[in-house]
């Protein structure tokens, strides 16, 4: 068998053809944990190679020397509107909106908070309360008298990497306003290490003495909440009275099930063009000339009055219940049915 011959320079007898290859080992400090933006400022990372090889078929190694590098802070912050459009009515106070500042940094960090009410593209500037912020103390997403009152410098969230704080903003809402109208609330936080265009640097300022650098959001995040003013609910209330031959409630067939419907407006503002329909239950029959609205009885045909009884797409009985207001009251239907 032919022998592969040792590279020139080496030896070349047979106790020396046993060279092995060079292997390179890579040997890094892991980072301790992962955070939004990586790993956490501070750490260490540390790098040695090992270069392994056999010198006359006794194994060897050398290293190299070790370089290290140190993880900067980036400063990231989120902002977040966590309740729906506040509906109000005009000359209501300490209306609430709630937002989430979120830590999206790799070190512990501090916010100072900003709210501003006059804001461009609404139709009214909502009033800001005193106090104007609280922090949301117990986490309940409302106010409530655990909160406490924020004082810009003075108790500013710290918040580690990935922690969040929620915050409350309180307007009062002006009178004399017209019912539709909405008006905006904006909560700003940044970090106290500093702010500016992404990728700026504040050199030493991070944690342990490290350089800080604006992360995508720059430092700084904001968001804003709305209110609507003259808002209105309309709820439904049903029951059901069942009679039959035998002078009881028993909901044989035969029975007679006779349905009343409470519709009421709550609230400043107007249900427009409210309509009513009611799907007549299967294995049932409408009662004909049952319908009626707040004890007046209404035709089953669609004509003049406000009622009637239709058979498509599929049975049931509408009203149109035209603009419903507080002051309009409660809308009570009435109507029906059979069990076949």
């Amino acid at each position: 068998m032919r022998s592969t011959p040792a590279p020139i320079g080496w030896p070349q007898d047979a106790s020396h053809r046993l060279w092995q290859i060079i292997v390179i080992t890579l040997t890094a400090a892991l980072p301790f944990g992962a955070h939004a933006a990586g790993t956490a400022a501070g750490t260490t990372i540390q790098n040695t190679a090992t270069v392994s090889f056999s010198v006359a078929g006794t194994p060897t190694s050398t290293n190299s020397n070790a370089t290290s590098v140190t993880v900067a802070e980036i400063l990231n912050v989120t902002v977040t509107l966590q309740s729906p459009t506040v509906t109000t009515v005009a000359g209501a106070t300490n209306k609430a909106l709630v937002f989430r500042v979120t830590n999206t940094g790799n070190s512990n960090e501090t916010f100072a908070l900003a709210g501003l009410s006059a804001l461009v593209g609404d139709d009214f500037d909502p009033v800001p309360a005193t106090p104007f912020i609280y922090i949301d103390t117990d986490n309940s997403g409302d106010l409530s008298a655990a909160d406490t009152a924020y004082v810009a410098g003075t108790n500013d969230p710290t918040l580690a990497a990935d922690a969040n704080v929620g915050v409350i903003v309180l307007n009062n809402i002006p009178a004399a306003l017209a019912d539709g109208t909405r008006g905006r609330s904006q909560l700003h936080a940044a970090a106290r290490t500093g702010t500016g265009a992404p990728g700026t640097v504040f050199a030493g300022q991070g944690t342990g003495g490290v350089d800080a650098i604006a992360g995508t959001s720059g430092g700084q995040a904001q968001i804003y909440g709305e209110y609507l003013v003259g808002a209105v609910n309309v709820s439904a209330v049903k029951s059901q009275t069942v009679t039959n031959t035998f002078g009881s409630a028993e909901p044989v067939p035969g029975a007679t099930v006779a349905y009343r419907v409470v519709v009421t407006a709550t609230g400043s503002g107007t249900a427009v063009g409210a309509a009513f329909r009611d799907a007549i239950p299967a294995n049932t029959t409408y009662v004909a000339g049952s319908l009626k609205r707040n004890g007046a009885a209404l035709t089953d045909a669609a004509d003049a009055d406000t009622g009637a009884y239709v058979v498509t797409p599929s049975p049931a009985v509408t009203v149109a219940l035209g603009d419903l207001t507080l002051a309009v009251g409660a809308q009570t239907i009435e109507f029906a049915v059979t069990i076949n």
